[in-house]
């Protein structure tokens, strides 16, 4: 017996009501072919044409007629809080790291080293676990950490970890190895 499946993604905008939920951290939200499952534990199967950044609400209309709306899941987070969250939010930015933006405070992924800097930075870090809906990137992209290249017929690929929709200029090579560069060293 096969699994119910969808090959489309459907925007929250456009989606019927849901007849049931998956919940899926930020990394698992982006995907393109996955075995998942529902709250109530009902396996589907979603085979994508390509990768997609898929955000809280949007959902899948499955081969059997059902449809299945996303949930962000809770996940293990950093809490961020200080006297200049828009300083804070920049330095997170300019790191590439996902963020999430409220009124006072601001949501990343537990990383130590993002973890430390803050910490030098003179703001208050706490760890919490809750879901994680980080803003979109830049240009309407979706992910902030994804770096798009198309292959030879001119699809999208995600192969490095960085996006370069912003502002400053670096010289690097694009042939897909993983490096580094400080962006702390360009002005801004």
């Amino acid at each position: 017996m096969s699994l119910p499946h969808s090959h489309h993604l459907t925007r929250a905008a456009e989606l019927p009501a849901p007849d049931d939920h998956c919940r899926l951290t930020y990394d698992a939200r982006f995907l393109r072919r996955k075995r998942l499952e529902t709250v109530t534990g009902v396996p589907f199967l979603i085979d994508l044409a390509q990768t997609v950044s898929v955000n809280q609400g949007d959902g899948f209309i499955l081969s059997d007629g059902r449809v299945i709306a996303v949930q962000a899941a809770s996940e293990a987070l950093l809490q961020v809080r200080g006297a200049d969250l828009v300083r804070l939010a920049w330095h997170i930015g300019n790191r590439h790291t996902p963020c999430q933006i409220e009124a006072d405070r601001l949501l990343i992924q537990r990383d130590k080293v993002m973890r430390d800097m803050l910490a030098l930075l003179g703001t208050e870090v706490v760890e919490v676990t809750e879901p994680f809906t980080p803003e979109g990137g830049a240009y309407g992209l979706g992910r902030t950490h994804g770096h798009h290249h198309g292959d030879a017929q001119g699809n999208p690929v995600v192969d490095h970890a960085h996006d370069h929709g912003h502002a400053h200029d670096h010289d690097h090579d694009h042939d897909h190895h993983h490096h580094h560069h400080n962006h702390d060293a360009h002005e801004h």
